[in-house]
């Protein structure tokens, strides 16, 4: 599969993207449960169907871009056709010198997010869960560990390594919507519903003292490139080791419904948010 990567890392991105709103579409025709979990995560969320209906060719198009985004050459930048918003932000929250957790939803070019933020701010510390097929696991730890992007497992040691840097008044990285496994999330309000929702962006602050940044990053039409942008910081929180998580953890849910709600279009509303977390090995 990496030859096939390869060879569509060098076709033209508004040719990618047009692929991928097929692809998109391809899937929303023949799955009726893909259908069903959209429908009724838009409708949680308290959208029209047609605020939310660009997102179908959206989560094609993320598919379409990723060997681009994946086989760039380690000494090519990814900023070219990249527009970035909120640098302030970032800056006032690294001068505080406690690191920085970038973290977002899965909106947008989140494959591109952690790439472009290291560049900007690097070095920086990215977590993950790898992909269960094996295959596509090799590929994502190859691709995603770049110059100034450190990509660790979602394992103890990884969140050492990110208390490590942040530490060090450094940058870490995550996806912050998604369903962790049973243990390591509270049951925290999203767009008005309990949904299983990590808590480790929401620890390592209290812990660290380390400032909470929203980022988006948002495709362009036509294959035009991308916009980054970085939200104002989250605050109010409790500091310390017996800061209020569960507060913290709804505070980051609330600013990730913001990213959603500011670009629908672009949102993977298909995915299970609502759904039991798995039990896992610790």
């Amino acid at each position: 599969m990496l030859w096939l990567f390869r060879f569509f890392s060098r076709w033209p991105l508004p040719v990618l993207h047009l692929l991928g709103a097929g692809l998109g579409w391809g899937v929303w025709l023949v799955s009726a449960r893909y259908r069903a979990q959209f429908r009724a995560n838009v409708a949680q969320a308290g959208l029209p169907f047609a605020a939310a209906r660009p997102a179908i060719a959206e989560a094609g198009r993320f598919v379409g871009e990723l060997p681009k985004l994946w086989m760039r050459p380690r000494s090519q930048s990814c900023l070219g056709n990249v527009r970035v918003e909120g640098q302030a932000q970032a800056e006032q929250a690294f001068g505080q010198g406690r690191g920085v957790i970038f973290f977002g939803p899965h909106c947008g070019s989140f494959e591109l997010g952690p790439q472009a933020l290291a560049e900007l701010y690097g070095p920086l510390t990215a977590i993950y869960r790898p992909a269960r097929k094996a295959w596509l696991a090799r590929l994502e730890s190859v691709a995603r560990d770049r110059r100034q992007l450190t990509v660790v497992l979602a394992s103890l040691s990884g969140i050492r390594l990110m208390h490590k840097a942040l530490k060090a008044n450094q940058a870490v990285a995550m996806l912050t919507d998604q369903v962790p496994p049973e243990g390591w999330g509270v049951w925290a309000p999203f767009f008005g519903k309990p949904a299983y929702t990590m808590t480790l962006a929401a620890r390592l602050a209290l812990q660290t003292g380390a400032a909470l940044l929203p980022v988006s990053c948002e495709r362009l039409p036509r294959g035009q490139g991308y916009f980054l942008k970085i939200w104002p910081a989250v605050t109010g929180l409790d500091a310390g080791e017996k800061g209020d998580l569960l507060q913290a953890v709804t505070r980051i849910n609330q600013a990730i419904e913001a990213i959603v709600l500011s670009q629908p279009g672009q949102y993977l509303w298909a995915y299970a948010r609502y759904k039991t977390p798995r039990k896992e090995a610790p």
